[in-house]
């Protein structure tokens, strides 16, 4: 009997977090600024989904990600909830003065696995990233700032490849002993697929099975949701994702959006989970999302429907 109809019999219902990432990794590749009272205002939305987190905004240089450079007033700018960990993304330490500045629930640490992808990424060598992140970490911790350690590329890399799994499970270790609260494994560029999934996570749950360990999973290829059930099989119950569907990595040949928000809520709905997430408030959201972006999203759900919208019988049936 799988663990899953396990879960049914006994009548528990398996929690599953979901951390919402669109308006920094959504946003950071728009052609155009999106203005910071849109911004505002689908948080603000967002904000009252039930969401586990939000990651509003990223604290670097505004030359190399445009999108993002009015991160301070975003900040400022949005109604709390109480329930929602609001979220920034930092790659040195003059990022982290702006988020303690700020007043963010939780900093987001990010180093490439992959050698070359970090150097493209954040000018610098992965030894170097992480020689970096041990006062960034005290000063966080001194401000009560809560701290995740992202590995980009850790199911893949667009210049190097596949990435050992003692690689990643030795920049997993890195961010242990640094203290960090959490981790994140992310395919930046969509290079995963489920049986990798499976493998690396099982490997990373078995060495620290007492670490809060998330997924952040691209749909380039089409496998994204398929690495969820994966993800979920080893006993993640952590997922970033993005509204819509929108975003990619921009140093990234190729790296097309995340896995939709709102597919994912209704797979795992569907599926009898419990992500706390009301899916109509999320809905109502990418139809604003729309709007502010102005172009089509690749969400297949707000286009199609939930699957327990019925429909009208044709009339011309005998």
């Amino acid at each position: 009997m799988s663990d899953r109809n396990h879960e049914r019999i006994e009548g528990s219902v398996q929690q599953v977090h979901i951390h919402e990432v669109v308006t920094r990794d959504g946003f950071q590749i728009e052609p155009h600024f999106v203005p910071t009272e849109k911004k505002i205002e689908l948080i603000d939305a967002l904000s009252r989904t039930g969401l586990a987190k939000i990651e509003v905004t990223s604290f670097v240089s505004p030359q190399a990600v445009p999108n993002l450079r009015d991160a301070e007033a975003v900040m400022a700018g949005i109604r709390r909830d109480p329930d929602v960990k609001y979220v920034a993304l930092i790659a040195n330490a003059r990022g982290a003065e702006r988020a303690i500045a700020a007043g963010v629930d939780e900093v987001s640490l990010v180093v490439s696995v992959s050698e070359t992808h970090n150097r493209a990424n954040v000018r610098r060598s992965t030894d170097a990233s992480f020689e970096s992140f041990g006062e960034i970490v005290r000063e966080l911790r001194r401000a009560r700032i809560a701290v995740a350690g992202t590995m980009s590329t850790a199911f893949g890399c667009p210049f190097e490849g596949a990435q050992p799994a003692d690689r990643v499970a030795s920049f997993a270790a890195r961010y242990v002993d640094l203290g960090v609260d959490s981790v994140t494994l992310a395919d930046t560029t969509g290079m995963a697929d489920p049986a990798l999934v499976l493998a690396l996570c099982a490997d990373v749950r078995e060495r620290w099975p007492d670490l809060e360990i998330a997924l952040h999973f691209h749909n380039t290829r089409g496998m994204g949701l398929a690495n969820v059930l994966s993800g979920l099989a080893a006993g993640i119950r952590r997922y970033e994702a993005c509204l819509g569907g929108l975003g990619g990595c921009p140093f990234a040949p190729g790296a097309t959006g995340n896995i939709c928000t709102e597919d994912l809520v209704h797979m795992l709905e569907r599926m009898g989970y419990s992500t706390g997430t009301d899916l109509d408030k999320l809905l109502a959201a990418s139809m604003l999302l729309r709007t502010i972006v102005n172009h089509d999203l690749p969400g297949q759900v707000v286009k199609a429907g939930k699957a327990t919208d019925l429909h009208p019988v044709p009339e011309s049936l005998p």
